[in-house]
C-alpha cells in the first residue's frame, strides 16, 4: 500500500528531529559558532538521504519509525543512481520552479491514488508501508 502525505510528513519531520538536531549541535561545536555550520550540515544532510536508503532497504530512521519506505516500482530496494535521481535531479526542479514544484508534488502525493510525487517520478520510486 502506497503511503500517504501525512505519513510521508512524519517521517520527514523524525528526520529532521532525531539527525538534523544533533547534527546542528556538532556542526556547532565543531565550527565553533554559527558561520560555516551550514556547509557541514547541509553535506551530512545530503548523505544522509542519498546513501542510508541505498544501504538500508529503502529506509532513513523516520521512515523505519513510521512503517514506511522507498522502493523502486519493480519492487527492488533504491541504488545510488535511484536515490541521486531522486534526491539531486527533483532537487534542481524544485530550484527551479522555486518551490512551485514543492506544491505541486504534496499535492500528488495527497490526491493521487498512487501516491507518487514528482521526485517518485523521476526516480521511478514509490513509497509504501513496508512489508
Amino acid at each position: 500500500m502506497n503511503a500517504g502525505f501525512w505519513i510521508r510528513l512524519g517521517a520527514s519531520l523524525l528526520d529532521g528531529l532525531i539527525v538534523g538536531v544533533p547534527l546542528f549541535i556538532i556542526s556547532l561545536l565543531i565550527t565553533g559558532g554559527l558561520e560555516g555550520r551550514e556547509y557541514f550540515t547541509d553535506i551530512l544532510s545530503f548523505l544522509y538521504t542519498l546513501l542510508l536508503p541505498v544501504f538500508w532497504n529503502g529506509y532513513t530512521i523516520g521512515k523505519r519509525i513510521c512503517g514506511i519506505r522507498i522502493r523502486k516500482l519493480d519492487g527492488s530496494s533504491p541504488g545510488i543512481g535511484t536515490m541521486l535521481l531522486r534526491n539531486v535531479v527533483s532537487g534542481l526542479i524544485y530550484s527551479l520552479t522555486l518551490g512551485i514544484a514543492v506544491i505541486i508534488s504534496a499535492f500528488m502525493v495527497g490526491l493521487r491514488e498512487d501516491k507518487r510525487a514528482i521526485h517518485d517520478f523521476i526516480a521511478g520510486t514509490e513509497v509504501v508501508s513496508a512489508d
